[in-house]
């Protein structure tokens, strides 16, 4: 074989191993090109302010939008049947990981998706909304972090702003999972602490100014007790319009709720969560299961009061939360 024919079995020898240093740096560059898909279940400065926490998780450990992530995002806008079609969305695009805002969009994202990573952000009930086995080893493809807010204290706080409560109505959208389950576990432990207990349901926002007007009615309570409830907190001004009227304070779980004409709450900070949330999203994407890591918790609430409430009603701070965080 002369120099001839060697020199051409070199220069293809070369440009073959060349071709597929380029094939394997492209594949390794579309490899670094993730796809994180957003899914919230309506627009609400709550769940706004969880969707701004992910983001910033994201970048906080090392991902950006548009240089090593590329990030999908739908908005449900409350509707069952636009959950159930942007989750097929994020199917079909093959998402690496999908994030629901909100126990609905959890669900559905879960009940669509299960051989890519779901991570749930603000879901007060996991368990039992059957998205994870357990908090400290979920199990299956879905982790997350829940919005539990901290009850007992919650409870403690609106007996000091309100002490001569005897009677606690707990209003809650009956459909909802999360916001049922954690409206019963207030009603047991307000029971437990001696008051008497008044439950009223909403099917939809549309029932609400009416079922309001009849729970303030005749002095039937002297506080309301709102849990996480995103049908109650996209329509807060329906209720406070009722229970304003009858001077009666609302104690919501949720800060954004407070700013919209809630009293006061132990609330979860939002944006920590979706902060928190972003983290577990990174965690994932790096290469860890979800099965392999536990839910998370905001484990202290911040205490917000709403100011101009707080002068409307006639009610005094407890010196014992002087610290508190005033809203307008």
């Amino acid at each position: 074989m002369n120099k001839k024919i060697w020199g051409t079995i070199g220069v293809l020898t070369l440009f073959t191993v060349f071709a597929g240093v380029h094939e394997s740096v492209q594949t390794s560059q579309h490899k670094a090109m993730p796809k994180v898909a957003i899914l919230q279940f309506m627009k609400h400065p709550a769940l706004d302010d969880i969707n701004k926490g992910i983001y910033e998780g994201l970048s906080q450990a090392g991902y950006h939008e548009g240089k090593n992530v590329k990030i999908m995002y739908e908005n449900a806008q409350g509707d069952q049947s636009n959950l159930k079609t942007m989750a097929s969305k994020f199917e079909n695009a093959n998402a690496d990981v999908s994030v629901g805002i909100a126990t609905p969009a959890a669900v559905s994202l879960a009940n669509t998706i299960t051989d890519k990573a779901v991570v749930f952000a603000a879901s007060t009930t996991p368990i039992q909304s059957k998205l994870v086995k357990s908090y400290n080893h979920p199990g299956g493809n879905v982790t997350g972090v829940s919005d539990q807010a901290p009850l007992a204290a919650q409870l403690k706080m609106m007996k000091k702003f309100v002490p001569n409560l005897k009677n606690l109505g707990v209003i809650y959208t009956s459909s909802d999972d999360s916001a049922s389950i954690q409206a019963k576990q207030m009603m047991n432990l307000a029971k437990k602490a001696g008051l008497q207990v008044k439950p009223y349901t909403i099917s939809s926002s549309n029932d609400l100014n009416q079922t309001a007007k009849q729970m303030v009615a005749n002095s039937q309570v002297d506080a309301v007790f709102v849990p996480t409830d995103n049908t109650i907190a996209g329509a807060m001004p329906t209720l406070i319009d009722s229970t304003n009227a009858a001077g009666v304070p609302v104690f919501p779980t949720v800060d954004t709720m407070v700013k919209d004409g809630g009293l006061a709450a132990e609330s979860i900070n939002q944006k920590k969560l979706g902060v928190q949330t972003g983290k577990q999203v990174a965690r994932i994407l790096d290469g860890k299961q979800p099965k392999d890591i536990p839910v998370g918790f905001i484990k202290k609430g911040d205490l917000v009061v709403n100011k101009a409430q707080l002068s409307r009603l006639g009610l005094t701070l407890p010196k014992e939360y002087n610290q508190a965080k005033f809203v307008k």
